[in-house]
């Protein structure tokens, strides 16, 4: 790798330090290429990404972000997966770890805040902000329905009282 291909890793890196919410940093040691692609494939979906980079230039691009608190974790063969989503980066990367025994998640970051790998696992059980939003919708709707329900009800009641009295007028 050139001079001008290290100078835009960083760029990038640091870019990706200061804009996103949480960062894991795991060891990949053994995994095979398709566990790899497996595990991109599955980040993707769910809106984070994973990247290998060197821990050199991963530790330069980390200087002046909220995230530089992983400094100490980037020793060996390490990955990191992050996400604009608090939760996706974190939740994926635990439930590969639980099917796959090579990759060992080793902290992370959310923000400022540094995550031990119990900080992870604890991060990856809440919900994710789409399964939020659809609660709230879901909270929000609901008592709109019930509204809606208690407000036609005299009306319906009404409409059948008349209905049975126009039938017994017609069978007289």
């Amino acid at each position: 790798m050139d001079r001008a291909a290290k100078a835009d890793l960083v760029a990038t890196l640091n870019g990706v330090f200061s804009d996103t919410a949480v960062v894991v940093v795991a060891h990949y040691k053994g995994l095979t290429v398709a566990d790899m692609q497996k595990l991109r494939r599955q980040m993707k979906q769910a809106g984070a990404t994973v990247k290998v980079a060197k821990n050199r230039l991963a530790n330069i691009a980390l200087e002046g972000t909220d995230v530089a608190s992983i400094q100490p974790l980037l020793k060996g063969p390490t990955l990191l997966a992050y996400s604009s989503d608090p939760v996706a980066a974190a939740k994926v990367a635990v439930d590969f770890a639980k099917t796959n025994e090579k990759l060992v998640i080793l902290g992370g970051a959310m923000g400022a805040t540094a995550l031990n790998p119990d900080g992870v696992k604890a991060l990856a059980t809440l919900p994710s902000l789409d399964e939020l939003r659809a609660k709230i919708v879901g909270l929000v709707q609901a008592p709109a329905t019930k509204i809606a329900q208690v407000v036609t009800a005299p009306a319906a009641k009404l409409a059948r009282v008349f209905g049975a009295y126009a039938k017994t007028d017609e069978a007289a």
